[in-house]
């Protein structure tokens, strides 16, 4: 904004000088202080300015590496400082002074990385001091302090739990989607989500080395090293460059050989007038345009984009990696087997009806999975409703006693038995009656849209999950995930690792993702996009564009339109280009005064932002769109 700000600063004041000029030459009969009038010394002051902070920056982007066309713009004000044609000198300065503003504010809005993350970390804390409750603030906490946590509340930093027993909602650190059960000498993370229950816990770690601490340090590092991307109008810099140079030297040693008569000064006007044509405001102008257009078409398609480099950089991604829960999926159980027992005396049906029946009372993530899945007409009423906390809930229905819940709670002399997804166990009249397993659904668009980024030009896609190994393999398998490219058990400075570890020649990256666990990714990746309609704030925050609709397929609309957008700045800049080099020949005859050669420059500017609005069009190539069969 500051950077905005400064731009915008001077475009007003180069604009306001050249209504002050032309008043003191139009309407005031020209006034001058010892022969110089007046409003040529006041633009030639801004030029001077403006040309030693163009100079400056040149002098830093070469230093990083770059050439710029900033050359281009330096030669073109001072030169016609020289001739004293001031009027030349303010058209030139106008448009230099509003570029760099329009593509500033193309890229005003991305500042909020942090915003909601930081208001969202945890601040206080019930320390337990000879069994009385005492707020404290979360810095203020020491390890083997004794800490409360309140049903519903959040863990203040990493600890142990030390009595008590309750479930804890971590999807928002590791992405696992079903809450974790915790009981007496488990660690709990930072930022974890308290189920109903109150559990004590002993501090193992200070706040700043806690997990969601952890987080926001991650995404601080992220954002303090973004990825560097040239501006694309700097790509055509040194062949320009050097053709407009050559163009003006030539002029004016060919005024020089014809007119040998005339004096520096006339010979001089020459490479002036060609350096005025050659000013480089179309190229700076093309791409922010081009810019802004395809934002808004993003943002008609439902897609916040934060700066025009996003577009740039998505336009050329060659890996997607996606966050599973919530992202590939609807981040909601469905009942996936019922399971019997070998000569079960009671069918799927029943056993799905009881345990439905049992739970339909409770909040638990699992709980409401099941009765949601079950038909209402199968749900009956239930009497002598128990809840263990952690463990599992029983009551009579149809006067049996039914329990559902850990095999432990429902049967604690049977078997182990292995079930590599979530499950609940059944037990009727304490006797085991089968069990039901959950996956979290798939979104009916995920295979569809993995399929279409492939016909996109995007050559890898991984998915980065907290989740277990076999979960994320099934859901890998549906979507159309190879294998090898599925990274579970994942916490989220891992996640960043993996991202990192993406070969160069499979960048730029793409992370997609919804939680307070994917800020830090979608900081450490090329391009960040959040799933903005149900995720949490934190990624919308941390990412580089946000969806706003859940629906994924949105993540190949934003490639179709980068990738639209960014074919229609380099047309835009190339025909800018063979424009100015077509009328720099045509002023290497003399024959365009440098006023009217800026006045040229107006009307190719012109030509290049009606171009550049080209990219508020939908795109229709097939391949762009990914909409070919």
């Amino acid at each position: 904004e500051g950077k905005l700000m400064r731009n915008q600063w001077k475009f007003f004041t180069i604009l306001g000088i050249g209504v002050v000029a032309a008043i003191l030459d139009f309407l005031c009969g020209a006034p001058k202080i010892g022969g110089w009038p007046i409003s040529g010394i006041l633009i030639d002051i801004f030029g001077i300015f403006m040309a030693i902070t163009m100079l400056r920056e040149m002098i830093e982007t070469l230093e990083s590496g770059r050439w710029g066309v900033d050359i281009l713009a330096i030669i073109a004000v001072v030169s016609t400082m020289i001739v004293g044609d001031y009027w030349a000198a303010w058209m030139i300065l106008i448009m230099l002074t509003g570029g760099e503003s329009l593509e500033d504010y193309a890229t005003s809005q991305a500042d909020k990385e942090l915003r909601s993350l930081l208001k969202n970390s945890p601040r206080i804390a019930d320390k337990l001091v000879d069994g009385k409750i005492v707020e404290v603030k979360v810095d203020e906490l020491k390890i083997g302090d004794i800490v409360l946590i309140k049903p519903g509340s959040q863990v203040p930093v990493d600890g142990e739990i030390i009595k008590g027993n309750s479930s804890f909602d971590q999807s928002s650190l590791t992405g696992e989607s079903v809450p974790v059960d915790k009981k007496v000498g488990d660690d709990l993370m930072s930022g974890s989500i308290n189920g109903d229950a109150a559990v004590e816990m002993k501090v193992t770690k200070a706040a700043k080395d806690s997990e969601y601490q952890s987080i926001v340090a991650l995404v601080k590092s992220s954002e303090a090293k973004p990825a560097k991307f040239v501006k694309m109008a700097d790509r055509y810099a040194v062949p320009f460059t050097i053709v407009s140079l050559i163009i003006g030297i030539a002029a004016m040693i060919t005024s020089a050989v014809t007119n040998p008569a005339l004096g520096w000064q006339a010979h001089f006007l020459r490479f002036a007038q060609v350096m005025v044509v050659a000013s480089p405001c179309p190229l700076l102008i093309a791409a922010p345009v081009a810019m802004v257009s395809g934002m808004s078409s993003m943002s008609r398609s439902h897609i916040i984009v934060k700066s025009g480099t996003t577009l740039e950089k998505l336009s050329r991604t060659l890996t997607f990696a996606f966050d599973k829960t919530g992202t590939l999926t609807e981040n909601q159980l469905v009942i996936d087997q019922v399971v019997l027992p070998e000569n079960s005396s009671i069918s799927k049906e029943e056993l799905q009806s009881l345990a439905a029946s049992v739970e339909q009372q409770s909040s638990h993530v699992i709980a409401t999975s099941l009765v949601k899945s079950t038909n209402k007409n199968l749900i009956k009423p239930v009497t002598n409703l128990k809840e263990a906390t952690a463990k599992g809930v029983s009551g009579e229905v149809d006067g049996k006693l039914v329990k559902v819940g850990k095999l432990s709670y429902v049967d604690p002399d049977h078997e182990k038995i292995t079930v590599q997804s979530t499950a609940v166990f059944v037990s009727i009249d304490n006797k085991f009656a089968g069990y039901i397993t959950f996956q979290d659904q798939i979104r009916k668009n995920t295979p569809e849209t993995i399929a279409r980024l492939r016909r996109q030009g995007v050559k890898q896609i991984m998915m980065l999950t907290g989740d277990r190994r076999s979960v994320a393999d099934k859901v890998a398998k549906e979507a159309g995930i190879k294998e090898s490219e599925v990274h579970a058990d994942l916490l989220p400075a891992q996640k960043i690792q993996a991202i990192r570890d993406v070969k160069p020649d499979l960048r730029p990256v793409a992370m997609v993702g919804d939680g307070v666990n994917d800020a830090p990714s979608l900081m450490a990746a090329d391009v960040g996009i959040a799933m903005g309609a149900k995720g949490a704030t934190a990624a919308s925050e941390s990412a580089d564009a946000v969806i706003m609709v859940n629906d994924i397929s949105k993540v190949n609309d934003a490639v179709a339109i980068s990738k639209h957008t960014m074919k229609v700045a380099h047309v835009d800049i190339i025909t800018a280009i063979c424009i100015v080099i077509l009328i720099e020949l045509i002023a290497f005859t003399g024959i365009i005064p440098a006023f009217w050669g800026a006045i040229l420059q107006e009307v190719v500017d012109l030509i290049t932002i009606l171009l550049a609005l080209l990219a508020k069009t939908k795109p229709t190539n097939p391949k762009q769109t990914g909409l070919e069969k």
